[in-house]
């Protein structure tokens, strides 16, 4: 057997003749280059009309994507120490018919191309503004999360962008046919091929050659585990914006109200622990932890979530385990949730900026003066008041389908819409102005 083969995922159908990595890679990222040249120009109206299409297309398909689902389920397993990750691996039909819906939503908001926020005259009398422009070439690299795909094509298409995307092995059989249904139904609605470019094979070593290809990708974003973004950061000579764990907190105040707190934090923790902006420790003020803790406890416990609380937490809710100090910075993706009492505000920020990955964090208070210094002096991507942190999504804060939810710094910080994956140029009108 050829040994490249050997290096694929067992439950993946083998390819005749591979041809080598680098030269393989090389062939996708040219083409794609040469398709962002196209898309670049390619006017709103085709743009919206391809993404309404592929809309189309996911729906009429859906037995097919669910039959390639099930073969990456099958070869995923079953062990319940995977249980969050088979979670964010599986489709269904409610879940491709909100894939299909959250392209039509892109469609409908407004194409950020071309959009001149200020024009202003110099003195010799030229005119001097900053456009905005698709980026170029997207490299997405992720796991698990087949939803991840007609995300990535969607948005990636409404800025102009050109996208290659590299799914995890996992999913290889679900990300493969989501792939070639958009990019089919995208070409034939008048967009350049190569524009939704996917990376068919799973080999590993594939990733460290495509992270190399800087004269062809102009921005990598990565979405997954600690491992994924470590490889990322020792290889890539691209730009990265990272979408890194989601170790989530809920401070509840001496002021919150308890009905609201209770809420909010069932939300938070069970709507749907798998996700990254789910809340992985709950912190509470002491004051309000022995009438409101035992009752939130039972409200958690009744949505099968299992507390690992501190020395205090324990005491007042004898269900909960003992927390070790690396559960407070974990993130579980799982129906599991740590647990501190806190004296004061003080302490309940001090442990967010310990711990935390400045992914989403929130506050429940009723004190306007604590909700503002909480938004002021606390570090993430997107910081809440009483709200829960299940609300840091493109999708809920108005963007539409959501590429991601950054916790860089730089160009991007929290969910990533259109606007974001664009960047400016300056433009100059002039009358025949020398520098002198």
């Amino acid at each position: 057997m050829n040994t490249e083969l050997q290096k694929q995922d067992e439950s993946i159908e083998p390819v005749q003749e591979l041809k080598p990595i680098p030269q393989y890679v090389e062939e996708l990222v040219v083409k794609a280059k040469q398709a962002s040249r196209k898309l670049a120009s390619v006017s709103t109206a085709v743009k919206n009309q391809a993404l309404l299409t592929m809309a189309e297309a996911l729906e009429s398909k859906v037995d097919e994507l669910l039959e390639a689902n099930q073969k990456d389920l099958d070869a995923f397993g079953a062990d319940p120490g995977k249980k969050a990750m088979a979670d964010r691996l599986r489709l269904t039909e409610k879940r491709i018919a909100e894939m299909a819906a959250g392209i039509r939503e892109v469609a409908k908001l407004p194409d950020p191309l071309g959009a001149a926020p200020a024009m202003w005259t110099r003195p010799n009398g030229m005119q001097v503004g900053r456009v905005r422009a698709p980026i170029g070439v997207i490299g997405i690299i992720y796991e698990s999360r087949p939803n991840v795909t007609a995300d990535s094509a969607a948005l990636c298409l409404k800025s102009g962008n050109v996208c290659v995307l590299r799914g995890g092995s996992e999913a290889i059989h679900s990300n493969r046919a989501i792939a070639a249904i958009l990019s089919e139904a995208a070409e034939k609605a008048g967009v350049p091929a190569g524009s939704i470019t996917f990376v068919e094979r799973a080999d590993r070593e594939l990733v460290p050659v495509l992270l190399k290809q800087d004269k062809y990708i102009d921005l990598i974003i990565p979405r997954g585990g600690e491992s994924l973004m470590k490889l990322i950061a020792e290889h890539s000579t691209i730009p990265v914006v990272k979408h890194d764990a989601g170790v989530c907190h809920v401070y509840v105040d001496v002021s919150a109200d308890p009905a609201m707190a209770e809420s909010i934090c069932v939300n938070a923790k069970a709507q749907r622990p798998s996700t990254c902006n789910a809340m992985e420790t709950l912190l509470i003020h002491q004051s309000i932890a022995r009438t409101l803790l035992p009752k939130l406890a039972a409200s958690l416990r009744s949505a099968k979530v299992e507390i690992r609380g501190c020395p205090k937490t324990c005491q007042l809710v004898p269900e909960a385990k003992p927390a070790g100090d690396e559960d407070y910075g974990t993130e579980f993706l799982d129906l599991v949730l740590a647990v501190k009492v806190v004296k004061n505000m003080d302490e309940a920020m001090e442990h967010i900026a310990r711990y935390g990955s400045r992914h989403t964090e929130a506050i429940v208070t009723a004190d306007y003066g604590r909700s503002m210094r909480f938004l002021k002096e606390v570090d993430a991507g997107a910081v809440l008041v009483n709200a829960s942190t299940r609300l840091n999504d493109g999708y809920q804060f108005g963007l539409g389908a959501e590429i991601g939810i950054s916790t860089s710094r730089i160009h991007a910080r929290g969910p990533m819409g259109l606007e974001e994956l664009t960047c400016f140029k300056f433009i100059v009108l002039g009358s025949g102005q020398l520098r002198e």
